[in-house]
């Protein structure tokens, strides 16, 4: 009992050191593949294009319509009135309607406004159209729940418009396009939708490559198990992971999908990290993560190879599909291979290197307790055919084969596209969980850093 509290005491001590440490530093070293994290490049958007490359009323973009909001509804109440004083509201009507919004919309607006005046000194934003009441828009226009706006700049300057909508981009609107030459229309998801709920993971039947050179899905990976990552110095590794940031058996997500040239599909949340850069080159320090929703055609990502070396591969679809759990497992690297693509353990804040410093008190506390009892958190894994009979077990526990989903070599293979995988019933007493550290830092987030480095 005493070295227990003792134990406990060093614990909570450390986080305590570290926690000063980084108020002090407010940034620190990490994995950064080598480089120092770089300012992301700004491309204006060109004219009729739109972001990301999906329909409005896509899940993976703004969401369906959920019917018009009139002054006398009760949804009315769920508007809120922007009096920016930074943004110029045309206000054609003389009613305030423009003023209306949803909170996401008006978070998304005024973080615009800041980065146009930051672009272009002197200039602010203006909005054209917001929240309509009139009925000058199309059936099932987003105008209708004031999640939608049309903006310009108070100049007017058309040829600002292409890096105006890119800077919209930037500011969290879940849909941009430059729709016409004389303004940029932006929307938002609704404030309650699921997709915008915090955190970022994978689906429950995406496979991870354990020791042995097994394949691991997720909903079967227990904390202790070693996967395969890359480490700083730019290995192949296996390492250890520490604990789930996200855990979730049962819920149904929306994910993208990232197919590559060679046949690899990463399904991940919008606001994860993946490791992306516009060149396909071997070295991996030119890759830099990005959010999952900022993936296009043409960019690369790092796959592994049967020699447990890293090539790049070029990504030749985006689409997004629904599938049941969520999970982000913590490594000791702070990346991780799934379904062959590399991507990092890290969600919502887009410096990977500033995240992975961040959580440093969880791998101190690993290996502070690996030292003072000398336990190892692994599992042993002495035969392949061991490992596949534990698999075999863990997979049985799983609803079968609606999909044709078997088990070969310990590998869970669908007759299919993966993400028809069955639902996984909770296996236990499990439940969904997010780790309080990571709580703990996301509620921390806008203290110490801002709020521009963060998902909407």
């Amino acid at each position: 009992m005493k070295q227990s509290l003792w134990a406990r005491l060093a614990q909570v001590g450390l986080l305590a050191v570290w926690t000063c440490v980084w108020l002090v530093q407010g940034c620190g070293p990490g994995p950064g593949y080598g480089i120092r994290s770089r300012t992301r490049r700004l491309t204006a958007m060109h004219y009729k294009q739109f972001f990301p490359n999906f329909s409005e009323n896509n899940l993976g973009a703004s969401g369906r319509a959920e019917g018009k909001i009139t002054r006398n509804s009760e949804r009315f109440n769920e508007l809120v009135c922007n009096y920016n004083t930074d943004i110029v509201f045309k206000d054609e009507e003389n009613t305030n309607a423009d003023r209306f919004m949803t909170k996401r919309c008006k978070d998304c607006l005024n973080r615009l406004a800041i980065a146009v005046m930051n672009q272009w000194p002197g200039v602010h934003l203006r909005v054209t159209e917001a929240w309509d009441e009139d009925g000058h828009h199309p059936p099932g226009s987003l105008h209708y729940e004031g999640r939608a706006v049309d903006i310009t700049t108070d100049d007017r300057e058309t040829e600002k418009y292409g890096l105006l909508a890119q800077l919209a981009v930037e500011a969290g609107f879940d849909w941009v396009h430059y729709e016409s030459k004389y303004h940029i229309h932006c929307s938002v998801k609704a404030d309650h939708s699921v997709a915008v709920e915090k955190g970022g993971c994978f689906p429950g039947w995406a496979r991870v490559t354990v020791a042995g050179g097994v394949q691991k899905s997720l909903s079967s990976l227990a904390a202790g198990d070693r996967v395969m990552a890359l480490s700083g110095t730019g290995q192949v590794v296996l390492s250890q992971v520490l604990l789930f940031l996200h855990q979730d058996h049962e819920s149904w997500s929306t994910f993208l999908s990232l197919e590559t040239e060679d046949g690899h599909r990463l399904a991940l949340t919008p606001h994860h990290l993946v490791f992306l850069s516009s060149h396909c080159r071997l070295d991996s320090s030119e890759y830099e993560a990005q959010f999952a929703s900022r993936a296009k055609t043409g960019d690369c990502v790092l796959i592994h190879t049967a020699e447990a070396q890293v090539r790049p591969s070029r990504i030749i679809s985006v689409s997004e599909e629904e599938s049941v759990g969520v999970y982000a497992p913590l490594t000791e690297a702070g990346s991780v291979f799934v379904e062959g693509v590399l991507a990092s353990c890290y969600a919502l804040m887009d410096d990977h290197r500033l995240a992975h410093w961040a959580f440093g008190p969880v791998r101190l506390l690993s290996s502070f307790n690996h030292l003072l009892w000398e336990e190892t958190r692994h599992e042993p894994l002495t035969t392949d055919s061991e490992t596949a009979r534990l698999e075999t077990h863990r997979s049985a526990l799983a609803v079968k084969d609606t999909a044709g989903v078997c088990a070969n070599n310990s590998t869970l293979e669908t007759r299919g596209h993966p993400s028809e995988a069955p639902r996984m019933e909770t296996r236990g007493t499990q439940t969904s969980d997010v780790h309080w550290y990571a709580e703990l830092l996301y509620s921390l987030r806008w203290t110490f850093l801002d709020s521009n480095s963060f998902y909407p």
